[in-house]
């Protein structure tokens, strides 16, 4: 019996939670090319959103939006700017992600570097602290080329 979802462009999501999510929507847009799917808002309260990047995705809300699911997510400045994870976005050319992201402010962590394990990649914390992986290591591509 398999558990994987039948049918979907990603099984994996990852979800976050911003005190301006509205803000955050428009830069993590223009920061780092994400593009809005879905936005439910009123108020200046997001209560859900999607934002694509090629077949990946990722959902965001706003912080206090009443549920259980809020109270178990902390944001990175109410624990020391720590993170238990981190979403890693694959790009086709990491120079000029690298070089987009930090023209719209994101603070950069880990340098652009060319890693051992092939391609280029980048840390960096958005708008809010939350961290970010880009680069061009494509595990699937790797994984074809194992033996």
């Amino acid at each position: 019996m398999t558990m994987l979802a039948a049918n979907t462009r990603a099984t994996i999501i990852p979800s976050l939670r911003y005190r301006d999510a509205l803000a955050a929507i428009d830069w993590l847009c223009r920061a780092f090319g994400f593009e809005k799917h879905a936005v439910y808002a009123d108020n200046g309260i997001v209560h859900h959103a999607q934002l694509t990047f090629g077949n990946g995705m990722i959902m965001l809300g706003s912080v206090g939006v009443a549920g259980a699911w809020s109270e178990r997510i902390a944001q990175p400045d109410e624990i020391g700017g720590r993170e238990t994870q981190c979403p890693c976005v694959i790009v086709a050319d990491c120079d000029a992600h690298y070089a987009q992201a930090k023209a719209a402010g994101a603070v950069i962590v880990d340098e652009l570097e060319t890693t051992d394990y092939g391609g280029k990649g980048y840390s960096c914390r958005d708008l809010e602290g939350h961290l970010w992986w880009f680069g061009e290591y494509d595990p699937w591509v790797a994984e074809s080329h194992a033996s």
